[in-house]
């Protein structure tokens, strides 16, 4: 990778380690957080990335776990308290999706400055 997609990356990771446990973020939320990329580059810095983050609180648009690791991730989730909503009858661990607007997390002021300093450092001068 290139060094702006290793610092895009390393925004990215930063952002991942302040979400809370229990709490979660989509893609897209990141995105918009650092004011740069979109939810494919979020999920493809997460997706590359090997420093061990809470990668789990990190979903698709609609609570969904990231593709391929639904049950991984519940695991996770039961762990940490995180609001599901499983389907009325359903049977299947895999067969759920986080209650986002019970576990969306924002970030405090304190974790917004950090978040607004990292994003910042992503866009080019004057912007």
């Amino acid at each position: 990778m290139d060094r702006r997609a290793d610092d895009y990356c390393d925004a990215v990771l930063a952002v991942t380690e302040l979400i809370p446990a229990g709490r979660v973020l989509t893609y897209g939320d990141i995105a918009e957080l650092l004011d740069c990329g979109g939810p494919r580059q979020v999920g493809r810095a997460l997706s590359r990335s090997t420093r061990d983050v809470p990668w789990w609180r990190v979903l698709r648009a609609g609570g969904l776990p990231p593709r391929g690791l639904a049950l991984r991730a519940r695991a996770r989730y039961d762990a940490e308290g995180t609001p599901l909503s499983v389907p009325r009858g359903s049977t299947g661990p895999g067969d759920y999706r986080v209650d986002l607007r019970s576990a969306r997390w924002w970030p405090t002021t304190e974790d917004q400055a950090l978040v607004d300093a990292v994003g910042a450092s992503l866009r080019p001068a004057g912007r």
